[in-house]
């Protein structure tokens, strides 16, 4: 990882200062460092060790902040990772502009691995992503939609990008097609049960632990799975809660929420379903071959569950 750190770095450079400033301050906020981290164990596990690996894995990291500056803005967020967002700092203009570059530097780093099967999964992949902001956006305030709707969005919006930062760490290694199947598999339930985690966090963590305002969810009116659930399992009284809150899209009635969500078992029933995808992802890693860096994946998906950030 400090590998990647410097390629990071070398990458970031612009003779544009406001560039520079405004990626190197998103990209310094560190974060968990997990999408470039799977495309380096990804690798590893199949044989490859290679400095195209490393570019990769930066090239990973460029589109996860590419995104978040783009999230910030859309979201309207005043605090990520700890610090306040780019946007809240630089103001949104510069924050979408220095997300553009981030992306497109990023497909320049891909260039030069001369793979075509690389180029083409990453254009798929970010073409997916924006869809799935798109979808998430829809459904702002949609008080009847469904778990397999949900399920949509997260798998489209994050684990989109956890597949492909799998699968392109078994592409250079010149993994056989199984195994690139297997590895992307895992990487799309990895995303998954990491997503439906940090739905639950932002009504059971703590604020200063996850680097976020808890309710942003409530606040956006992003009907997560916690919400769903209460919505349909729950008593009259707290799904009209929830309801009534997510048509507000405020943190007023964030109290209430809590107590509607955590009345009904909706955090333990969240919880057990990203357990159960968790499991999806160790039983895709069939194919891959016994190793140290195996053994790092397969700890990786209980580490993405069982996290209180």
């Amino acid at each position: 990882m400090q590998a990647v750190d410097r390629v990071i770095r070398d990458r970031l450079h612009s003779d544009v200062a406001l560039i520079r400033q405004v990626a190197s301050y998103i990209i310094s906020a560190g974060g968990k460092r997990l999408r470039p981290a799977l495309t380096l164990l990804s690798g590893r596990a199949l044989g490859y060790d290679g400095a195209h690996l490393y570019e990769l894995a930066a090239m990973i990291e460029f589109i996860h902040t590419a995104t978040l500056l783009h999230d910030d803005v859309v979201d309207e967020s005043d605090l990520r990772r700890g610090r306040e967002t780019a946007n809240a700092l630089f103001g949104n203009a510069a924050s979408v502009l220095v997300g553009d570059f981030l992306y497109t530097r990023a497909f320049q780093m891909m260039v030069t691995t001369q793979n075509m099967d690389i180029l083409q999964v990453m254009a798929a992949a970010t073409n997916i992503i924006a869809e799935g902001e798109v979808l998430q956006l829809l459904n702002i305030g949609n008080t009847s939609i469904s778990e397999a709707e949900y399920l949509q969005v997260i798998q489209y919006k994050t684990a989109k990008l956890f597949e492909a930062a799998a699968r392109v760490g078994a592409l250079i290694a010149g993994a056989n097609v199984q195994q690139v199947q297997a590895m992307a598999d895992y990487g799309m339930y990895l995303g998954t049960a990491f997503q439906i985690i940090d739905d639950v966090l932002d009504y059971s963590g703590d604020a200063e632990t996850i680097g976020k305002s808890l309710g942003d969810d409530l606040a956006e009116g992003k009907p997560t799975l916690p919400l769903i659930y209460t919505m349909r399992q729950g008593s009259s009284a707290a799904a009209d809660c929830v309801r009534h809150a997510l048509e507000q899209a405020n943190r007023e009635h964030f109290q209430e929420v809590l107590a509607a969500v955590q009345s009904c078992g909706a955090l333990d029933y969240a919880r057990e379903e990203a357990l159960k995808v968790a499991a999806q992802a160790r039983a895709a890693l069939g194919p891959i071959p016994e190793s140290t860096t195996r053994q790092a994946l397969l700890e990786l998906t209980e580490l993405a569950v069982e996290r209180n950030a």
